[in-house]
């Protein structure tokens, strides 16, 4: 009785989770693209990331799940080599940028001109820092939330009319201990990830990172595990989803310590940018 009383429930939260993960690489790959860097993602982060979705992959090949699942864990995959491979596409172009421009000061022989080394087009950096203000960034946050929770209510009213009237079966589920293991890995994989990058963030300060990509990413993952716990609270149900319920709800934990990095630098950045104003 309980799952068919939530039924509706987990569909509605199981494609907004969908949307999230849909759109959770955008944001950070299209701000690598504006400033032409990548440097404000740590490359281990990625890397197991990249790992870590290629066994879900793997697992989902193996059990033959349904075809959309197989198709999401192709298009994780492939983002997160974009990223990778933005990164030291990025590093690659800035070097080559570089040695153009040292070449160019030797062959002038400029020895008095400017001391400093010149700041790059398009790395990523910039002298002037503009002053954001806490509210706009809450405003952004709470935008983009929203546009994901209308994408998943819209996803959701599609697939309700499509099968109304249509009996919707319980699939048997089974705990067959090779997914298991490969849930367990991801899992660990997931929650190791991002320990690099909340170290990196300490040297940082999350410049040229995204905090969207952490607000989907977290939205993406409560709502995954919200639609697991709302389809059953059976012990059966819960063991045979138990990877993926630890994996999702601890890394929403580390997701949101790296949103109070960013808001932790904002507020120093700010601080700074009132002391300077009153001092001039």
């Amino acid at each position: 009785m309980f799952y068919e009383g939530n039924q509706e429930l987990s569909n509605f939260l199981g494609w907004v989770s969908i949307a999230c993960w849909l759109v959770v690489y955008s944001p950070q790959i299209i701000e690598n693209y504006v400033l032409q860097s990548g440097e404000g993602l740590s490359v281990s982060f990625v890397a197991i990331w990249l790992v870590g979705d290629l066994c879900n992959l793997s697992g989902a090949m193996m059990a033959n799940l349904i075809p959309t699942i197989i198709i999401l864990g192709t298009y994780y995959s492939v983002c997160d080599a974009i990223l990778l491979f933005q990164i030291y596409y990025y590093r690659r172009k800035k070097a080559q940028r570089a040695a153009r421009l040292l070449a160019a000061d030797e062959a002038e022989e400029s020895t008095c001109c400017n001391e400093e080394s010149p700041l790059l087009p398009g790395d990523g950096r910039a002298e002037v820092s503009t002053k954001k203000s806490m509210s706009k960034d809450t405003l952004k946050f709470v935008s983009a939330l929203l546009f994901v929770f209308g994408v998943g209510l819209a996803a959701w009213a599609v697939d309700r009319h499509i099968h109304r009237g249509m009996p919707r079966t319980r699939p048997e589920e089974v705990i067959e201990w090779r997914s298991q293991l490969l849930g367990w890995i991801s899992a660990a994989l997931f929650l190791g990830a991002r320990i690099p990058q909340i170290v990196k963030n300490l040297s940082t300060r999350c410049e040229g990172l995204s905090p969207f990509l952490f607000v989907y990413a977290i939205s993406g993952n409560t709502t995954y595990v919200l639609s697991i716990l709302a389809a059953s609270l059976n012990i059966k149900h819960l063991a045979a989803n138990a990877p993926w319920i630890a994996g999702s709800a601890l890394t929403v934990f580390l997701d949101l310590f790296v949103l109070y990095q960013f808001f932790c630098f904002r507020l120093e950045d700010d601080r700074r940018a009132d002391e300077v104003e009153r001092s001039e």
